[in-house]
C-alpha cells in the first residue's frame, strides 16, 4: 500500500512498536522503524502498554511535521493516534480490524467506550468490510454516536500483491471430476484456520457421492492441529512455498476453502480468485459481503461441515460462471486502484 502511495507523492514513515524485534515481520526498509519499546507481559496491561509506544514515538519522531496519522488498528493503534492528535494537533484516521471485534470489543468490555471515542475524534474510519462495520454498529456503538461515526466510515478492502493480478487466469478453468474434486488450502496451520470442518465436509461429500480431496500449504504453527489434519488420508500437505510455485499449485486446484474462525480479511481468498478458483469463505468475516452471495463463491458457517459442504456443492453447480466472474472480481484487490482511495481521503482530510 505504501509504495503506491508513495507515486501519488504521499510520503509515509511507517512505526512498529514490539516486545522483541527478532520477531517482526516487517520488511526493513527507510521509512520502517521497528522499535522494542514494551515487554511481552505488557500486553496485559493495556494503558500501561500505550504509554510506553506513545513515549518511543515521540523519541523516534517529531511529530509536529506529519500533516496525518494513519493507525491501522482500532485499539492498539487508534488510541495512541488519539494522544498524539491532541498533543500535536494531527488529524488521524483508523482502520478497524478482526483483533479490534474479536478480541477488544468482544472480550474487553471495560474497553469499549475507548473504542467508540477514538472513532469518534477520527477523521476518517476504515472497514476491510460490511460485515464488520456491521457488527461493530450493531453491537458496540450506542445509538447515539450512530450516525456521527457512520457518515465518516468507508469500506476499503485489502490489496494483494501485484504478482497476482499479473498472472491471473486467462480464459475459463475447467472442472475435470473424473479424478474427483480438487479443494485446497493456503496459508498458516492453526487451529483458526479450522481446517478439520474443511475435511469434515469432505467425508459428507463423499456420502452424497462426490469425491474430493484435499491439498494443504503452508507452515505449520500449531503441532497437534498438523497431526489431527495429515492423519485424513484425502489430504496432502505440503510446506510453505514462494508465490511462483503456489501459483502452480492453485492451477491444479478446483474450489479454494477457508472457513476461518475469524478473519481480517484473508488475501488468500483473492489470490486465490485470480487463478480462477472459486472461495469458500467464513460468514460474517472480513471477507463476507465483499462480493453478493454465489459471486465469486459462498460464505459458510466456520462451525458447521454441512454448510461447507452445501457450499462447495452449490459451487459445482455453476462452477464455470463462477470461476469466470472470480478472476474478474479479483481486479478489486488492485493496490494502485486502493492506494489512489486512500490519497483521495487524505488530501481531503
Amino acid at each position: 500500500m505504501i509504495e503506491h502511495l508513495n507515486k501519488h507523492d504521499i510520503q509515509n514513515d511507517v512505526f512498529v512498536p514490539t516486545y522483541d524485534v527478532n520477531r517482526s515481520i516487517v520488511d526493513v526498509r527507510s521509512y520502517v522503524r521497528v522499535v522494542e519499546c514494551f515487554k511481552k507481559w505488557d500486553r496485559v496491561a493495556y494503558y500501561k502498554k500505550q504509554r510506553k509506544i506513545l513515549e518511543a514515538i515521540e523519541k523516534t519522531y517529531r511529530c509536529e511535521q506529519y500533516d496525518c496519522i494513519h493507525a491501522y488498528t482500532l485499539f492498539s493503534d487508534g488510541n495512541v493516534a488519539l494522544n498524539l492528535s491532541e498533543t500535536y494537533g494531527i488529524p488521524y484516521v483508523v482502520a478497524v480490524r478482526n483483533t479490534d471485534v474479536n478480541d477488544f470489543f468482544r472480550l474487553m468490555p471495560h474497553l469499549r467506550s475507548r473504542g467508540v471515542t477514538i472513532m469518534r475524534k477520527a477523521s476518517a474510519v476504515f472497514f476491510l468490510s460490511d460485515s464488520y462495520r456491521n457488527q461493530v454498529f450493531e453491537k458496540y456503538v450506542p445509538k447515539k454516536y450512530r450516525d456521527e461515526i457512520f457518515r465518516k466510515t468507508h469500506i476499503i478492502p485489502n490489496g494483494i500483491d501485484d504478482f497476482w493480478l499479473g498472472h491471473s487466469a486467462v480464459g475459463n478453468k475447467s472442472l475435470d471430476t473424473n479424478n474427483g474434486v480438487k479443494l485446497i488450502y493456503a496459508g498458516r496451520i492453526d487451529r483458526n484456520k479450522n481446517i478439520p470442518t474443511t475435511q469434515k465436509a469432505m467425508a459428507i461429500l463423499s456420502e452424497r457421492g462426490i469425491d474430493t480431496s484435499l491439498t494443504v500449504i503452508g507452515k505449520v504453527e500449531d503441532k497437534k492441529e498438523h497431526l489431527k489434519i495429515i492423519k485424513d488420508t484425502r489430504t496432502k500437505y505440503l510446506p510453505a512455498m514462494p508465490k511462483e510455485k503456489l501459483i502452480e499449485e492453485y492451477n491444479k486446484a478446483d474450489v479454494f476453502v477457508m472457513p476461518s474462525f475469524t478473519e481480517s480479511f484473508g488475501l488468500v481468498y483473492a489470490e486465490a480468485m485470480s487463478q480462477g478458483l472459486p472461495v469458500i469463505y467464513s460468514e460474517g468475516q472480513g471477507f463476507d459481503n465483499q462480493f453478493a452471495e454465489g459471486t465469486v463463491g459462498y460464505h459458510v458457517s466456520s462451525d458447521d461441515p454441512k454448510s461447507v459442504a452445501d457450499g462447495i456443492e452449490k459451487i459445482l453447480a455453476s462452477f464455470d460462471e463462477i470461476s469466470e466472474r472470480a478472476v474478474l472480481c479479483a481486479g478489486k484487490f488492485n493496490w494502485e486502484d486502493i492506494a489512489k482511495q486512500y490519497a483521495v481521503i487524505y488530501q481531503g482530510i
